[in-house]
């Protein structure tokens, strides 16, 4: 299989060969004669040029010269460029005095000469070469820097809502247990018809364990479970009506999310009535967004927004999922009424 060259090769050979073909033009358009040594000199330039930038290459890359703050980045740009001249120079001196290429005129001058104006000349070359490397360097530094950010954010986001769904389905196991529990001695057969029904709720649970967000449709069935599994301990205490506009079944809300919310009205509402209370359900759209409310009897005595971790949860996980598209609020609507609302982003298919 032929291997692809690198994109420092690919630039390297694109750098030189242009180096040649300006040089090319110039001696077409500029020349007062013809050298037959010419393009043999010039070939023998970008050579030992492709040879000292990749030699150059080599040390700042050993030196760490790129890992540096960008101050002394700059200052080694101009240091190695100059340094790296010299033997640019030298190398093309000697090739000159191999194949008797004299363009200038100068072939007895001192060599301390020619080697400093030769050096003088390529300096601004090889300064070219590194401003081109260290550029292209810093970007693709920058760029990196701000991918692995990304990808770090990411896997805290996962890892933050994977702890919270951890969290989840134990809070809700252990609530609809307690219910089954009531059973076991007062109508064993009920209790069996309710363990069959907890293991269809969680094999429901498990389906979504793995996503951010799921039908409503699928998470209103999940909460009619659950609500069925509550009636057993509550019987005609609780009483559930439900306000679905249609065209919301298909929206994604986060999984468990609106059970959790119901779990707290029954915990912190319909539980402390002494005649039970009623728990609506509401999903509609508003404007330019999705309403998903739940409505119980009872006070906001004691729960305020964020207390408890299943209203915790609620909020971290509307924050990780949505930023601020969505939003999470829990107040009272009357003396005998509390209203927990979810506002989430509208999904369009």
């Amino acid at each position: 299989m032929r291997k692809e060259l690198s994109p420092y090769w690919m630039c390297q050979l694109a750098g030189w060969l242009a180096y040649c073909i300006v040089y090319t033009f110039f001696y077409f358009t500029l020349r007062t004669k013809a050298d037959p040594l010419f393009f043999r000199m010039l070939f023998w330039e970008a050579f030992w040029g492709v040879v000292v930038t990749h030699i150059m290459r080599f040390f700042i890359r050993e030196l760490g010269v790129l890992r540096l703050v960008l101050a002394r980045q700059i200052f080694y740009l101009f240091i190695t460029a100059v340094l790296f001249s010299f033997l640019y120079a030298f190398l093309s001196i000697f090739t000159e005095n191999l194949i008797g290429f004299d363009a200038d005129g100068n072939v007895h001058s001192p060599f301390v000469n020619k080697l400093l104006k030769a050096a003088y000349g390529t300096s601004l070359i090889l300064l070219i070469w590194n401003l081109i490397y260290f550029t292209y360097h810093y970007i693709v530094k920058n760029r990196t820097e701000k991918l692995d950010k990304i990808r770090l954010e990411s896997l805290v986001k996962e890892l933050q809502l994977k702890t919270i769904k951890a969290h989840i389905n134990p809070h809700f196991i252990f609530n609809a247990l307690n219910s089954i529990r009531a059973l076991v001695d007062e109508n064993p057969a009920r209790a069996r018809t309710a363990i069959t029904e907890l293991s269809n709720l969680l094999r429901s649970s498990m389906q979504v364990e793995k996503m951010e967000t799921t039908p409503l449709e699928r998470e209103l069935n999940i909460v009619k479970d659950y609500l069925a599994l509550e009636y057993i301990r509550f019987e005609e205490r609780l009483r559930v009506e439900y306000d679905i506009d249609e065209d919301t079944l298909d929206q994604p809300v986060p999984p468990m999310m609106l059970q959790t919310l119901v779990e707290n009205a029954i915990k912190h509402g319909i539980s402390k009535q002494v005649n039970g209370g009623l728990i609506k359900i509401i999903s509609d759209f508003r404007e330019d967004h999705h309403e998903l409310i739940v409505q119980n009897t009872g006070r906001l005595e004691g729960v305020v927004s964020g207390e408890g971790f299943g209203l915790a949860s609620t909020y971290n996980r509307l924050r990780l999922l949505f930023g601020a598209k969505a939003s999470f609020e829990i107040k009272s609507i009357n003396d005998s009424t509390v209203e927990a609302k979810l506002i989430f982003p509208v999904h369009t298919l």
